[in-house]
C-alpha cells in the first residue's frame, strides 16, 4: 500500500493546527474551553476540546477531519463525553475557501427516537480567528442554526 500524500485540500485543515481558546454562550455559558489540534502526517487532523458543560461537569470532545480524494469530499467524525453517539461527516469547502461545511445525520434534538440532518461549519475570519456553528435541517429544507462557538488562537 502506497503512503498517502497531502492534497491541496488538506491546506484548509492545516490552518486548524494549534491551541485555541473557545467561547460559546450556547455551549459553555461563560466558561472558556481549550481545543488542541494536531496533524497526523498532514493527512488527518485531530482536535481535542476540554471544558465545562453548562451547569457543571467536565467534558471532552474529539473531532477528526481529513480529505478523501476518491470521494472528492472532506470526511470526519465527532464524539463527546456528554453523549454516546458518533457523528460521521462528509462535506465540502466553499468557493471562497473560508468555510468548510460538514453534513451528518444523528439524533433529532427535538424529537427523541428520531434522526435529523445537521450541518456544521468551520469558518476562518483570519489565521487566528474562526467560528464553528451547528444547524439543523428544517422541514422546508432550510438550515436553522442552534449553536456557534468562537475560536481564538493561543499558539
Amino acid at each position: 500500500m502506497e503512503m498517502p500524500k497531502p492534497q491541496a485540500e488538506h491546506g484548509f485543515l492545516e490552518q486548524l493546527v494549534g491551541t485555541w481558546n473557545v467561547t460559546s454562550g450556547t455551549m459553555s455559558g461563560d466558561e472558556t474551553w481549550t481545543e488542541v489540534v494536531r496533524s497526523l502526517g498532514g493527512i488527518w487532523f485531530v482536535a481535542e476540546g476540554n471544558g465545562q458543560m453548562p451547569g457543571g461537569g467536565d467534558a471532552t470532545t474529539i473531532m477528526t477531519l481529513g480529505y478523501d480524494p476518491e470521494k472528492g469530499k472532506y470526511v470526519g467524525t465527532w464524539l463527546g463525553s456528554m453523549m454516546n453517539y458518533l457523528w460521521v461527516y462528509e462535506g465540502e469547502l466553499s468557493a471562497d475557501g473560508k468555510t468548510l461545511s460538514l453534513y451528518t445525520t444523528g439524533p433529532d434534538m427535538e424529537n427523541p427516537g428520531k434522526t435529523g440532518d445537521y450541518r456544521e461549519q468551520i469558518t476562518f475570519q483570519d489565521r487566528n480567528n474562526r467560528t464553528f456553528n451547528s444547524s439543523a435541517k428544517q422541514p422546508d429544507g432550510s438550515w436553522k442554526q442552534f449553536m456557534e462557538a468562537s475560536y481564538t488562537r493561543k499558539l
